[in-house]
């Protein structure tokens, strides 16, 4: 099972989408094993989306996701950060497919709903960024953590 980290940005908040987004994740099936409301700093933002810092958009990418309270979730499920990447649609969402939540929630690509881990070792730090271990409850099997037995092949 791979887990990847989902936020749903201030915008979404704003608009009370929270359990239309959920729903979508569930359906598809992904499992929610982590979730927090939080309203974080301008600071932490930054260092949050550190990777983007030389780029054009970085300021506004910042100033948003800190302009209000955001729900930070861990999704887990089988080629879960590719599932999510395909949820969510195109950051522009003039271009993301029809049914996905960018194109049906959002308002531009600088307002565009959610956000995604994009492969697994952004997840893992992404995942790290907002939780600490003991807050994600895995509906992995625990012997299956570990790798320890026949079954798990």
């Amino acid at each position: 099972m791979e887990q990847t980290l989902s936020i749903i940005k201030p915008d979404a908040v704003e608009k009370d989408q929270i359990g239309n987004i959920l729903s979508r994740f569930e359906k598809a099936g992904l499992k929610i094993v982590a979730v927090k409301m939080l309203h974080i700093s301008k600071a932490e933002a930054e260092s949050f989306y550190e990777v983007h810092r030389k780029k054009p958009f970085y300021k506004d990418l910042t100033t948003f996701l800190s302009s209000g309270p955001i729900l930070v979730l861990v999704l887990e499920g089988k080629d879960a950060i590719a599932l999510n990447r395909k949820l969510m649609g195109a950051t522009d969402p003039a271009k993301a497919e029809a049914g996905t939540i960018r194109k049906d929630l959002a308002e531009s690509i600088d307002r565009n709903a959610v956000h995604g881990s994009d492969a697994p070792e952004t997840a893992k730090q992404e995942i790290a960024f907002f939780f600490q271990p003991d807050e994600i409850f895995s509906k992995e099997p625990p012997h299956r953590k570990k790798g320890c037995c026949c079954c798990c092949s």
